[in-house]
C-alpha cells in the first residue's frame, strides 16, 4: 500500500512539474516578439516595441512618431495567468481608458490568436510570424453587423 501511494504521488508530481513547464513555455512561445516593428502607412510610421516585464508577461506599445513628439496610441500586456494566456490592451480614447481581456485561443511558436467575443470591434486580434524580421498583425470582427479586417505588415528594426 505504502509502494502504491508513493507511486501515485510521484505520477502526480511528475504531472505537475510538466503543466508548470508548459506554462512558462507558452509565454516564452511569443518572445520572438520582442524588440520594435514598424508597419508604414500614408498618415505616418507605426511602430510596436514588445519586452520582456517578468517569467510571466510581456509588454508593448504602439505609437507614432510626429516631429519631436511620440503619440501613444496603445499599451499592452501579454500575460501568462495560471494556464491561461491574456493579451490586454489599453487603448487612448476607447473603452473609458480601462484594459480589455483577450484570451488566448492559439498559441504557437509562430502565431499567437487572442479572443473576446463581447468585446465591440475588434473581437480578435492575432500576430503571424512570416520570418524573424517579418509578421503580420491582424484584428477581426463584426463591426455594425459587417465582418471587418485590418491588416498590418510589420517589420523588425534592426
Amino acid at each position: 500500500m505504502i509502494i502504491r501511494t508513493s507511486l501515485c504521488m510521484a505520477a502526480a508530481l511528475v504531472f505537475l512539474c510538466g503543466c508548470a513547464i508548459k506554462k512558462i513555455d507558452s509565454i516564452k512561445r511569443m518572445e520572438w516578439l520582442i524588440g520594435t516593428w514598424e508597419h508604414k502607412t500614408s498618415k505616418g510610421t507605426l511602430y510596436e516595441t514588445w519586452s520582456k516585464a517578468s517569467k510571466n508577461e510581456l509588454t508593448g506599445k504602439s505609437y507614432m512618431l510626429k516631429g519631436k513628439d511620440t503619440i501613444i496610441y496603445e499599451t499592452i500586456r501579454l500575460v501568462q495567468d495560471k494556464d491561461m494566456l491574456f493579451y490586454i490592451p489599453v487603448v487612448k480614447n476607447q473603452n473609458g481608458g480601462s484594459p480589455i481581456r483577450f484570451e488566448g485561443k492559439t498559441i504557437s511558436k509562430a502565431q499567437f490568436v487572442f479572443e473576446n467575443k463581447t468585446h465591440d470591434f475588434p473581437q480578435v486580434i492575432s500576430y503571424l510570424k512570416i520570418n524573424e524580421d517579418s509578421l503580420k498583425a491582424e484584428i477581426s470582427g463584426l463591426r455594425n453587423g459587417q465582418e471587418e479586417r485590418r491588416y498590418f505588415p510589420m517589420k523588425r528594426l534592426k
